[in-house]
């Protein structure tokens, strides 16, 4: 009987995949044939002589120090808009604010970061500004739902010994419940700006700036080697914050 099942599902996997050949009207012929495999790896092969000289070098800098800003400050305007909303969200506040918090929280990281980018472009204009804008805001909640999480399951009893003791509410916070979840917190913020510094170098595709606005013009222009150029400088650049978040997390996180 599993085998009859079994083959079945390989059978209706098989079905939809030709199907979806069907539908896309895709022509593997003109793909791989008349010189496509060719022409295909002509183009590979110009991208692998990236655009070394100073001048490219240097711009090519420039991008990659706005990449990392707009992820840097994106993300910590997200910590700062996603703890705001976890507390209401975490029903400290009562009800009615924590459902209002919740359904701000879905509406913030339920439309991704490049649609985000596309309308704070039309809002703030081209350049960094939009897509730090986007980064914080689809981030925020993240974080925030992330937080709120978090919030809720953290231990209470710190925080009313510290009330019972006559310290505000406030006071029963900072020094009863967050000293207990800032580890948590911080491996939170490390991990989505690991991911925005990876959205950051793709959001410059809408006009949001950063090394993926120069990809995007590189590209445009057929450009391959400035282009390939662009695409080492972002891996490095990732690499490299993947590293610093690694040793932040080692240090304060797991200590």
């Amino acid at each position: 009987m599993n085998r009859v099942i079994n083959l079945l599902v390989l059978g209706a996997l098989v079905a939809a995949v030709v199907a979806s050949f069907a539908y896309l009207e895709l022509d593997l012929q003109a793909l791989v044939g008349d010189g496509g495999l060719g022409q295909m790896a002509e183009y590979a092969r110009r991208f692998l002589q990236p655009d070394l000289s100073a001048e490219h070098l240097r711009a090519v800098g420039r991008g990659a120090l706005e990449t990392l800003a707009m992820s840097g400050l994106g993300t910590l305007l997200a910590v700062v808009l996603g703890m705001l909303l976890a507390l209401p969200a975490a029903g400290r506040f009562g009800w009615p604010l924590q459902t209002a918090a919740r359904v701000l929280l879905n509406a913030l990281r339920a439309i991704p970061e490049l649609v985000w980018a596309a309308l704070t472009v039309l809002a703030a204009g081209l350049g960094p500004n939009a897509g730090t804008l986007a980064l914080a805001l689809h981030t925020a909640g993240v974080l925030g739902r992330l937080f709120a999480e978090a919030l809720e399951n953290a231990p209470a009893e710190p925080a009313a010994a510290i009330r019972l003791q006559g310290g505000s509410q406030v006071a029963a916070f900072c020094f009863g419940t967050l000293p207990n979840l800032w580890p948590q917190l911080l491996a939170y913020s490390l991990y989505r700006w690991e991911n925005n510094i990876r959205m950051a170098s793709v959001l410059g595709f809408v006009g949001a700036g950063g090394l993926g606005q120069m990809l995007y013009t590189t590209l445009s222009l057929f450009q391959e080697a400035q282009a390939s150029t662009v695409i080492l400088a972002m891996l490095v650049l990732v690499l490299l914050v993947d590293a610093l978040s690694d040793v932040l997390r080692q240090r304060y996180v797991r200590a």
